[in-house]
């Protein structure tokens, strides 16, 4: 699965869906749960795998999340949640997610995959005609979305729950990249490639029943190597570009400004979706490869 961690934290003012990035999960082997200590001499920091959809009864977290945010004076996530309901940010969203020229969905897709897409969306009830501006990369998101919350899934996920509880405690809230940034990775998506994209997208979310179940399961316990298939191994076959441009540049840009929270004596709690963090070029790989001492609470 290349493209369920598409889902971003954004309320999109005109359809009213919630997208959340990120939502592929992994951690380590023979694990307890996706929490880690990252320590150099004196100085610690928390990672935490995050899943940014989660159901009601997927709560109480588990407790290694807690025992980090206690021992955390800041959190930082990966960009800033709070601002994500302005309507400035909306507003940016939906001029640089949707077509402004005369290019729609039927102009851009191949007929194979706009075939598909009129038969998927009819099963939603979605009328295609209502999304024929948005670029491939909203388009999937909100698809995901529609199939997310027909299973129970809401935006309450770690990531907000965890910018809700810092907030009310009066914590720092930080974030390595910007809302823009986060923009920009989901209008590029699909590129030059749009029907390979959708084709692929539409796969995938013909299966998200059979694997919610084991997913949420897999990053509870901590079982990387289920999910490391189920995404990233995949993602890296099916969809290189974008395994490079969502996953490891963005870990190479993040590995610099975990350093510098290493070098100070607060105790930061970095919460980001979960595929970042192990496995090859995985945060904690590339953290290890400087010589920081890892641990898995």
């Amino acid at each position: 699965m290349s493209n369920l961690f598409l889902l971003t934290g954004r309320k999109l003012a005109s359809t009213g869906c919630t997208l959340f990035l990120s939502i592929a999960f992994m951690a380590s082997a023979v694990a307890d749960t996706s929490v880690w200590s990252v320590s150099s001499g004196g100085n610690t920091l928390y990672l935490g795998g995050t899943v940014h959809l989660l159901r009601p009864g997927d709560y109480p977290l588990p407790d290694e999340f807690e025992q980090a945010y206690q021992a955390s004076s800041q959190l930082y996530f990966e960009t800033d949640i709070s601002s994500m309901g302005d309507l400035a940010v909306q507003t940016q969203m939906l001029q640089q997610l949707t077509y402004s020229d005369e290019r729609t969905l039927k102009t851009v897709l191949n007929e194979e995959a706009y075939a598909a897409l009129t038969e998927y969306t009819a099963g939603t009830g979605l009328p295609l005609m209502m999304l024929e501006k948005f670029k491939p990369g909203l388009l999937v998101s909100t698809l995901q979305i529609l199939e997310f919350q027909s299973m129970g899934f809401t935006p309450q996920g770690v990531d907000v729950y965890f910018n809700s509880r810092a907030m009310s405690d009066g914590k720092y809230l930080g974030q390595l990249e910007s809302v823009q940034e986060q923009i920009g990775f989901i209008a590029a998506m699909g590129e030059g490639n749009e029907s390979e994209f959708i084709l692929l997208s539409l796969r995938e979310l013909d299966e998200i029943d059979e694997l919610m179940e084991e997913m949420i399961g897999a990053w509870r316990s901590g079982n990387d190597s289920n999910l490391s298939e189920l995404f990233v191994d995949d993602m890296k076959q099916e969809a290189p570009e974008l395994y490079d441009s969502l996953l490891l540049q963005r870990n190479l840009k993040w590995i610099p400004q975990i350093d510098r929270m290493l070098q100070d004596a607060d105790t930061e709690f970095v919460l980001v979706g979960a595929a970042h963090i192990v496995g090859e070029n995985g945060l904690l790989d590339l953290l290890a490869d400087k010589g920081y001492q890892i641990k898995q609470l």
